[in-house]
């Protein structure tokens, strides 16, 4: 989904709403980390660029621990990630 798809989803108004659902999705993040579970904001791509999430997901990501520094291993450890939700909802 894109960050407007969730949006739609769930039926935000404006202001600010792909704002709020960076911030949640950001909450989440911190949560899934803490709980060891993969981050479930790794469903949630930006429409411009390569169907990756935000750059902010990636930053907090790597503030987390969960991804290296490195913005060239960004892609593949997103891939991961997705495929880590995708594994624990089976």
């Amino acid at each position: 989904m894109t960050y407007q798809q969730v949006v739609e989803a769930l039926g935000l108004q404006p202001p600010r709403t792909i704002q709020r659902v960076a911030q949640a999705l950001e909450t989440l993040m911190r949560e899934d980390a803490e709980q060891d579970r993969p981050f479930i904001a790794a469903l949630v791509v930006s429409r411009r660029g390569e169907g990756l999430p935000a750059q902010g997901f990636f930053d907090l990501a790597v503030d987390l621990g969960r991804f290296p520094a490195d913005p060239a291993q960004y892609a593949k450890a997103w891939r991961q990630e997705f495929e880590r939700v995708l594994a624990a909802k089976e």
